[in-house]
């Protein structure tokens, strides 16, 4: 028998309406009631599929409230789906209080696989590692944004940002990892959808300081790795079991550096 779930992650379109799961139009046409982020914007995904459960905002500034609003459902025997306005919920979006409070009290939860920004970027992005970190909203300070490009310059670093601060953003990366390649994409699964390739500057330049939708941005790692950097990758490797000819092969494919360096550096660490 098919186990029965109290609380549904559902995933909702990031953008094209025709991105959603026949399984998550059933689980929400299925269960007592929706949260959502925002009731107005979620009303037009139910209606398009003419869903009638009813809907009540879940967001970050009444999560904790809705708590025992929503515990008070699930000990009725009710159920529920947890979606954001767009895209997976807890990524980058309200869910975490609410499911680590369920899940304290025993209530059985699931996610659906679905649409998500970062999942749909990055399967079109080319890297030369399947690797990479992502920190969701970037920060929008200054010496923080140095800070965490600054410790992320041999990884592929994606993050999302507002159209608004992107050019800024953008700028201070320049200001401290140099005119670095980048991927940039926008208005995802929309009809102008565009992902542009290219360094900090051309990609400044084409946009010409006018750019429309959310954006999720990726920094490929810089091209003038440190030693220290190098070193640290070859000891991981060599902990994996890897030789150093192997090692040599593999970092000097995945970053701009000498592979007869690498190879005497691994050497040395034997």
């Amino acid at each position: 028998m098919a186990r029965e779930f109290q609380l549904y992650i559902v995933p909702t379109p990031i953008g094209n309406l025709k991105d959603i799961t026949l399984r998550a139009i059933e689980v929400l046409k299925s269960v007592d009631v929706i949260a959502c982020e925002d009731t107005r914007t979620t009303q037009k995904l139910l209606n398009h599929y003419e869903i009638a459960t009813k809907c009540y905002s879940y967001h970050k500034y009444n999560e904790k409230e809705r708590l025992n609003f929503f515990n008070s459902l699930i000990s009725e025997g009710k159920k529920i789906a947890l979606v954001s306005d767009a895209g997976t919920p807890l990524i980058c979006d309200p869910g975490a209080v609410l499911i680590e409070e369920l899940i304290k009290d025993g209530v059985s939860v699931t996610s659906l696989p679905g649409a998500c920004a970062v999942t749909t970027f990055i399967s079109q992005v080319p890297r030369l590692s399947e690797e990479f970190t992502f920190i969701g909203f970037i920060p929008r300070s200054a010496e923080q944004i140095k800070k965490i490009v600054s410790e992320n310059i041999d990884k592929n670093l994606v993050f999302y940002e507002a159209p608004e601060r992107i050019f800024k953003t953008l700028e201070i990366i320049k200001s401290v990892r140099g005119d670095i390649k980048i991927a940039l994409g926008r208005e995802l699964s929309k009809l102008f959808e565009e992902i542009n390739i290219d360094t900090i500057g051309n990609v400044l330049n084409h946009y010409n300081g006018e750019i429309k939708g959310e954006i999720v941005c990726m920094l490929y790692p810089s091209c003038n790795i440190d030693d220290d950097v190098i070193v640290d990758k070859i000891k991981k490797l060599k902990n994996k079991g890897y030789k150093a000819k192997d090692c040599a092969v593999i970092l000097s494919s995945l970053y701009d550096y000498s592979k007869n360096k690498i190879y005497d550096l691994a050497l040395s660490l034997e």
